[in-house]
C-alpha cells in the first residue's frame, strides 16, 4: 500500500478557496470505519466550482475534493463490508464537509458505501457518477408522480449535453419516451440524437422572459439550469404535469409566478442527490444498470489524468465539457 500518494485538497488561499495538489499519507485521512482504494473519481459542475474556488462548495478546509469515487475495499472494520469488496460513493458531502474521490485512497463511513452493479466496470461506474445518478433519481421521480408514459407527449431535458442531460436523455429514450434537448450548441444535436432525443429546442429559447402561462408542451421535463429556463419550462408544461429540478446552472433564482402551480396542477419537485435515502440509490443505480445501453455510455465518456483538474475545471464551468469525464486518481 503506497506510503504516499497526490490529493487534490480544497484550502483557503488568499481568504478564498482553491483547489491545489498535495502529497498524503493514510494518516491524513479521516479515522472511519472503510478504507477504500479508489480508482476513478469524476468530473462535476461542483468539482469545478471548488477546484477554482467559485462558489461555497466547500465548507471545511482543508478537504480533498471530488464528490464522486469508485474503488476497493481495502480494509474494513464495519460488518458487512469485506476487504475485494467493489463499491462506489456519490455525494454525503463529499468535497464539501467530507473529504471525497480526489486521491488514492479515501477512509469511509460504512453507510455511505453502494456496492458497485456488476453491468459496470469502475470506469464506467464514474461515467456515471453523481450526474448520471441524479438522472436516474429524475426519472424515477417523474414516473412515479405519474405524469410522463412512454410515446406521448414530449419529456423536456435542459442542459442536455451535459452529465445529467446526456444521461437522462438515454434512460428516457431507452424507456419509449419522447425526449427534446435544450442545448446552445447545435454542433451536439448529432451526439444528443444518438443517445435518443428526438427533438430540440434552442437554450436561448428558454432563456428569455416569457409570460407566466404559456402553450402547453411538456408532459414533464429533467431541468438541471434553474432560473429563467426553469421558469419558461413551467410556464409551457401542460397542465397536471411536472418538473423535476436538480441543478443551477444557470441560477439559483426563480423568477417566476405561481400561476402554473395553481391554474394548471403544474408540480415541481425538487431532487436532492446529495442525502438521497439508501432505497433511492439503488433503485436508481437498478435502473442505470437496467436501462443504460453500454454503447450510449462509452460515447460520452473521456477519461483523463487527475493531474489535469486545474484545466478541466475551467472547461466544465465555461460549459466547453461534453459528457463525461471520468478522472484517473492514478496518474
Amino acid at each position: 500500500m503506497s506510503e504516499s500518494f497526490a490529493a487534490m485538497v480544497i484550502d483557503t488561499v488568499d481568504g478564498k478557496s482553491k483547489g491545489s495538489f498535495r502529497q498524503m499519507t493514510l494518516a491524513d485521512l479521516p479515522d472511519e470505519d472503510v478504507l477504500v482504494e479508489v480508482a476513478y473519481s469524476s468530473l462535476n459542475y461542483k468539482d469545478g466550482l471548488a477546484v477554482i474556488g467559485k462558489g461555497k462548495i466547500a465548507r471545511r478546509m482543508p478537504i480533498i475534493g471530488g464528490v464522486d469515487l469508485c474503488g476497493t475495499v481495502v480494509q474494513s472494520r464495519a460488518p458487512g463490508w469485506h476487504i475485494g469488496d467493489k463499491v462506489l460513493v456519490n455525494g454525503w458531502g463529499l468535497s464539501e464537509i467530507e473529504s471525497g474521490g480526489y486521491a488514492r485512497f479515501a477512509r469511509l463511513k460504512p453507510e455511505w458505501l453502494t456496492r458497485l452493479p456488476q453491468a459496470f466496470s469502475p470506469a464506467q461506474a464514474m461515467a456515471i457518477g453523481t450526474a448520471g445518478y441524479t438522472a436516474a433519481l429524475c426519472v424515477d421521480v417523474l414516473e412515479k408522480w405519474g405524469v410522463i408514459k412512454p410515446g406521448e407527449g414530449e419529456v423536456l431535458v435542459t442542459g442536455a449535453a451535459g452529465g445529467v442531460g446526456s444521461v437522462a436523455i438515454a434512460l428516457l429514450s431507452a424507456a419509449g419516451y419522447v425526449v427534446t434537448a435544450s442545448t446552445g450548441r447545435p454542433d451536439t444535436h448529432g451526439y444528443l440524437s444518438s443517445l435518443g432525443a428526438r427533438n430540440f429546442i434552442e437554450r436561448e429559447a428558454l432563456q428569455e422572459k416569457g409570460a407566466p402561462l404559456q402553450k402547453e408542451r411538456w408532459s414533464g421535463a429533467i431541468d438541471s439550469v434553474g432560473s429563467t429556463t426553469l421558469v419558461n419550462a413551467l410556464s409551457q408544461t401542460v397542465r397536471g404535469g411536472a418538473i423535476a429540478a436538480c441543478g443551477l446552472a444557470g441560477g439559483a433564482d426563480l423568477p417566476g409566478t405561481v400561476l402554473p402551480h395553481i391554474l394548471r396542477s403544474v408540480a415541481l419537485i425538487g431532487v436532492d442527490s446529495v442525502l438521497a435515502p439508501q432505497a433511492r440509490r439503488e433503485a436508481a443505480w437498478a435502473r442505470l444498470a437496467r436501462d443504460f445501453d453500454r454503447d450510449k455510455l462509452d460515447s460520452i465518456m473521456r477519461i483523463e489524468p487527475m493531474t489535469k483538474l486545474p484545466e478541466l475545471a475551467e472547461e466544465i464551468l465555461a460549459g466547453k465539457i461534453r459528457g463525461r469525464v471520468v478522472i484517473d486518481v492514478s496518474k
